[in-house]
């Protein structure tokens, strides 16, 4: 057999909630690097026209465990799972606990079991800056004591202390990137992901008001959708993690609500304040550790990414 014909295998990798926001550009970025790649999700937020042609969507919840695993099982030596399914919603979390646990909770302990009894070689699991809640110092690092003000914030933290703990005693690899706020291409103007961006957007198009929620000074680092589908494959890659580490992945940087409303409607453009929320007031990611372990630094800019999202969204 001549071998040197041979095509190379490709390394198979499943992202859970791939048809999802964040899904639609990792997955795509996936199958660019050369993976083979299956999609995990039973398309009640995500949309079946976010999963590429070239990627394998299995329709099912991570709640079904003999489906789940049934998948695992018939995709075999599986490289990577990157598990970003959640119900990602602060207020539906408080107004829903148990619907929201039993997705962010039971069903990620129902990847993770999938995932050891399939032996796969690494998780790279969707981790949430919400984690940190109120500090009072910033940037926020990985050292900080957690705060969650939501049972959302505590389910993505108890997340965390689950991938710890499946490397501790099974030996599997994992790592946890705490997001901060992604915005990006396919964005849920309703979504949490979305935040003040995708809302402003939506408004601005439809030539309405700008609705800010209390009086715009609190502070969000944003980081664009594609950096931080290049920070999930460099912390697949990467020789420096896997026991479960705990990575920020935002821009480094921080703006105001009210100055995000200004850069999209403009500053002559009508803004509405609305009641405040339960959320923390500021954020903004201290990235040292994504730059030492991943070697990842974010490219596209807040006003660049906005720029883009104008011009996606035929907004002038």
């Amino acid at each position: 057999m001549n071998r040197k014909n041979q095509k190379p295998v490709k390394k198979k990798v499943i992202v859970t909630g791939g048809a999802g926001f964040l899904g639609s550009t990792l997955v795509p970025a996936l199958l660019k690097e050369g993976y083979e790649v299956h999609v995990i999700d039973n398309l009640v937020s995500g949309k079946r026209e976010h999963v590429p042609e070239k990627a394998t969507l299995h329709e099912i919840d991570i709640r079904d465990v003999k489906a789940l695993e049934s998948v695992f099982k018939k995709v075999g030596h599986i490289y990577c799972v990157f598990h970003l399914a959640a119900l990602p919603r602060v207020k539906f979390s408080i107004d829903f606990p148990l619907e929201s646990h039993s997705v962010n909770v039971n069903g990620l302990l129902n990847v993770f079991e999938a995932s050891r009894k399939a032996k796969v070689r690494r998780i790279v699991y969707s981790a949430s800056s919400s984690a940190y809640g109120d500090q009072v110092v910033m940037p926020l690092n990985e050292e900080m004591k957690p705060n969650p003000k939501s049972p959302y914030a505590s389910q993505k933290f108890y997340g965390e202390l689950l991938a710890r703990q499946y490397h501790l005693h099974y030996g599997l690899e994992t790592v946890c990137l705490r997001y901060f706020n992604i915005f990006g291409p396919n964005f849920d103007p309703n979504g949490p992901y979305a935040m003040a961006i995708g809302k402003f957007l939506n408004q601005k198009k439809r030539n309405e008001p700008l609705t800010v929620t209390g009086d715009g000074s609190q502070t969000r680092d944003c980081v664009y959708a594609t950096d931080v589908a290049r920070a999930n494959i460099l912390a697949a890659e990467s020789g420096k993690v896997g026991k479960g580490e705990v990575i920020n992945i935002g821009s480094g940087k921080n703006i105001s609500i009210l100055k995000i409303a200004e850069m999209i409607g403009g500053k002559n453009g009508k803004i509405i304040h609305v009641a405040p929320r339960v959320e923390p007031h500021d954020t903004q990611a201290d990235i040292t550790r994504a730059k030492k372990l991943l070697g990842w630094m974010p490219k596209v800019t807040i006003e660049k990414g906005i720029t883009e999202l104008k011009r996606l969204n035929a907004i002038k």
